[in-house]
């Protein structure tokens, strides 16, 4: 599997991503203002098909003009043999697809789209970039046949598909925009990477389902990247994970990965449905779904037996290829980020980097940096001898760096030496907030760690949680230098950054207002350097 590449063979491969490149169910910052995009509508949405809406003008070439005619009596039945009414079905403000798609309001690529210019977004009719056209649902029905003639998936339309079109035309009209941006930057590697392995090149709007083209998603399940690969599965597609590095966030090994898996799962299933609802759930949760419904391989019939996502991930996949490929007809217009796959170039990264010295000497933004190295944790791009690590730059700024390379690799700051002594430590303490339906043992195999660890990390006796319980899941052994104030006495630990009451005493086993009480402390704050007491004194 391809790691990395240096900027001869970069260039060749695409000039992006030459850049870019799940078992898995499913950013912080200040939002951005959007005007129709914050919020989630409360307002349920009815599903339910009906043939006598109002026909809208629809944006066709040069005019607002509907092209695709149907009798206003033929009707669309929202019908499936086998499968319950969908008229019911409402997408709800915690539907994991609808918080990948609000992720890109803090997407700082995007942070200031007051500066593009309105070329910028490339409007090619002259009506209002509020206009939301309307079809009746013959239109829509139409034109989703025509593209199940030409596409190996099986696209149909009914309400589920119905609501997630109205999601991603109406109710994040401006999100769908910048995704249509992300995906000039995205979708080229993709298709490349599509093709070599053989798969339609549909499967692209996989990724825009799975993270909304978002390269730093990350799940509440914790699946991570532009095409959400869970860590275990990751590891099993060579996306390895370290202290400094998520694989999983590179675009390239990801999309590469996810074309082998879902190679190996066509492999399995022989229908494109059942790949996309097994990439979303796991093949368990899908064969499990064909055992209920009689060992039938049909989405439509096993639908509700599936987890629920994952019932509505078929339909969302529709939706999108549908909105992709009509977006002018929706009046949607992609807002480009500031880079296209023809304005990034790599650099081959020959001795450790921090992004904070790049973007300092070289005047580039950091938020830029990051978001084209989403890979690289805590701003540090580690040295590696064999298969060197690459850095993604803007390619006007390609020039400037190989030739400052001596001076960029030799700079360092003391928040930068600060910065990565923390990247050091960070082996790392994580917290978990327990979900409904979580055990000990999933929390722990989803972190990679024990049922005994974790109890052990956190003084549980038994096996009991509760959902919003904070639980440490992983954190680094304390040693001797650390955790010792003179040699040989190990009842003193030296408060290191980012450590609290809480971690010091789940590592050692105790409880928190013991340790209090041997410090003479009367509040829970610390600071680094100071010593602690975490053993009884002697007759305590």
């Amino acid at each position: 599997m391809i790691r990395s590449f240096s900027l001869a063979a970069g260039i060749a491969l695409l000039p992006l991503f030459s850049l870019l490149a799940g078992d898995n169910l499913s950013g912080t910052g200040e939002p951005a203002s959007l005007s129709n995009t914050t919020q989630i509508t409360e307002t349920p949405v009815e599903p339910a098909l009906q043939s006598d809406l109002t026909p809208a003008a629809e944006p066709e070439g040069n005019d607002i003009e509907n092209t695709d005619t149907q009798s206003d009596e033929e009707t669309v039945s929202d019908e499936i043999d086998g499968v319950e009414d969908p008229s019911a079905f409402v997408i709800g403000p915690d539907d994991p697809i609808v918080a990948m798609l609000d992720s890109l309001a803090t997407l700082k690529v995007f942070r200031k789209l007051d500066e593009l210019s309105v070329e910028g977004v490339e409007r090619q009719v002259d009506i209002s970039p509020d206009y939301i056209p309307t079809f009746p649902d013959s239109v829509y029905k139409k034109r989703i046949d025509r593209m199940n003639d030409n596409s190996p998936f099986e696209f149909v339309y009914n309400g589920w598909v119905k609501s997630y079109i109205d999601l991603y035309s109406n109710r994040r009209k401006e999100l769908t925009e910048r995704m249509l941006g992300l995906g000039k930057l995205y979708f080229p590697f993709f298709e490349e990477q599509l093709d070599r392995y053989n798969l339609p090149l549909e499967l692209k709007y996989l990724a825009v389902i799975e993270s909304a083209l978002n390269p730093v998603a990350r799940s509440r399940a914790g699946a991570t990247g532009i095409w959400q690969f869970m860590y275990h599965t990751g590891r099993m597609y060579g996306l390895n994970t370290s202290s400094y590095v998520d694989d999983r966030n590179d675009v390239t090994l990801a999309t590469i990965a996810a074309c082998e898996h879902m190679v190996d799962l066509y492999e399995i299933y022989q229908d494109w449905s059942l790949v996309l609802s097994a990439y979303n759930a796991g093949p368990g949760n899908v064969n499990r779904a064909i055992r209920r419904a009689g060992g039938v391989r049909d989405f439509w019939l096993i639908r509700p037996y599936l987890p629920r996502e994952t019932q509505n991930y078929v339909p969302a996949f529709i939706a999108v290829a549908y909105v992709m490929e009509h977006a002018e007809h929706h009046n949607l217009f992609a807002v480009p980020p500031l880079f296209t796959h023809l304005d990034v170039d790599t650099i081959q990264v020959r001795s450790q980097l921090s992004l904070r010295t790049v973007s300092d000497l070289l005047d580039i933004s950091l938020d830029h940096l990051r978001f084209l190295n989403p890979a690289y944790r805590h701003n540090i791009v580690p040295k590696r001898e064999e298969n060197p690590y690459v850095l993604f730059l803007p390619r006007d700024y390609a020039g400037t760096f190989i030739a400052n390379e001596d001076k960029i690799y030799n700079f360092r700051t003391p928040e930068e030496i600060r910065q990565e002594e923390l990247a050091r430590q960070l082996a790392e303490t994580t917290v978990y907030v327990v979900v409904r339906g979580d055990n000990l043992g999933s929390i722990a195999r989803r972190h990679g760690t024990s049922v005994s660890q974790i109890q052990a990390l956190n003084n549980l006796r038994g096996t009991t949680i509760h959902p919003g319980q904070r639980l440490i899941v992983r954190a680094p052994a304390p040693s001797t230098a650390s955790s010792s104030a003179t040699a040989g006495d190990g009842n003193v630990h030296v408060v290191r950054r980012g450590e609290t009451l809480g971690i010091i005493a789940s590592r050692y086993r105790i409880s928190v207002s013991n340790l209090m009480r041997w410090n003479n402390l009367t509040g829970t704050v610390i600071h680094p350097g100071q010593q602690l007491v975490v053993r009884p004194p002697s007759g305590a």
